[in-house]
């Protein structure tokens, strides 16, 4: 009997907690537009354009092992 002392004001309090937590969300416009989040997964995306391609950790090392070569060769210049 003792423990009801301590139960009913701590579950009221409980109750009051969730009730404003409640009010909070609704007053927030967490709840205005249930449907529109819905739809647009369904809307067509139009954009084509593809992501650039993934480089392996591989790739991207032997690439800055190549020496920088700007399409001239030693043996065929003149000097």
């Amino acid at each position: 009997m003792e423990s009801l002392y301590l139960l009913i004001p701590l579950s009221v309090l409980i109750v009051i907690l969730i009730g404003w937590v409640f009010w909070r969300a609704l007053h927030s416009g967490q709840f205005d537009d249930l449907d529109r989040p819905g739809y647009d997964i369904l809307m067509d995306n139009d954009d084509t354009s593809l992501p650039a391609p993934v480089r392996s950790e591989h790739e991207v090392f032997a690439a800055a092992q190549k020496p920088f070569d700007l399409g001239q060769d030693e043996a065929k210049s003149p000097r």
